[in-house]
């Protein structure tokens, strides 16, 4: 279980989020080093232009939090789930995702933090925190109407259900949709064509969409606490990450 990170070139890094037997979930520790490796990626003079994103294996790109792990969100543990899925802060590194598999739950959240984005066939997209009675805290419940529009993100908030990549591509979810064998291919070559352009003009770029996106999350963050906790405190979520564990329908009443 870990954050793995290559540098083919000084200028391009790729993250690999390593957790195949948990369909690539991250544990706590896994979203510290994440949210750490942000920050050295994104400091002042260093070598990366452009990041990869991707997952481990061929199941999954992220399916969001270890359920298994811990969920409690106190104020420490917020800042850091937040600036590991690039929720609220501003990046200034472009980011081309390539989604290699299911990208699911806080998966297709730290996807919403992305700029350029692939998927192999086969990957589904979702957001079933409703299902389990989890708050989505990662940003798609600010982020998603802006990107893919109202309905659509209504669509994939409420119904919890999973779409595929053809529909995800037709929504503006992702890019393009191409065979698994070129997606790695497709991801280094698009990072290295922005890699090539001027960096102080790109992270420019970056950072003011960056800023805009952060300045709408924060101005959302504290009704997004409350709301949370709400969900978090009841007889809801604690049947629904039951039913989570078990592997079973979860039974509301």
């Amino acid at each position: 279980m870990e954050i793995r990170v290559d540098s083919p070139n000084r200028h391009v890094v790729v993250v690999t989020i390593d957790n195949p037997p948990r369909r690539n979930a991250m544990t706590r520790a896994m979203m510290a080093d994440l949210a750490a490796l942000w920050d050295r990626l994104d400091a002042p003079g260093g070598d990366c232009r452009c990041v990869v994103l991707t997952g481990a294996g061929e199941r999954a790109f992220c399916s969001g939090a270890d359920m298994a792990g811990d969920l409690s969100a106190d104020e420490t543990a917020a800042r850091t789930i937040n600036r590991a899925l690039l929720k609220d802060s501003v990046f200034t590194r472009p980011i081309v995702a390539a989604v290699n598999g299911d990208c699911v739950a806080g998966g297709l959240e730290l996807l919403l933090s992305t700029d350029i984005r692939g998927a192999a066939t086969d990957a589904r997209f979702g957001l079933p925190e409703v299902k389990w009675s989890i708050y989505p805290f990662g940003g798609a419940t600010v982020k998603l109407v802006h990107q893919i529009g109202h309905v659509h993100a209504m669509d994939l908030l409420l119904t919890a259900r999973l779409i595929d990549a053809g529909y995800a591509e037709r929504i503006g979810l992702v890019n393009l949709v191409l065979p698994r064998e070129r997606l790695l291919d497709w991801a280094m070559t698009t990072a290295g064509t922005i890699a090539a352009n001027s960096p102080t003009a790109v992270q420019a770029v970056k950072q003011q969409i960056s800023a805009a996106g952060a300045d709408h999350a924060h101005s959302r963050e504290a009704l997004e606490q409350i709301l949370g906790e709400r969900v978090r405190t009841s007889a809801d979520f604690r049947e629904g990450v039951a039913a989570f564990l078990a592997k079973r329908a979860p039974n509301y009443g």
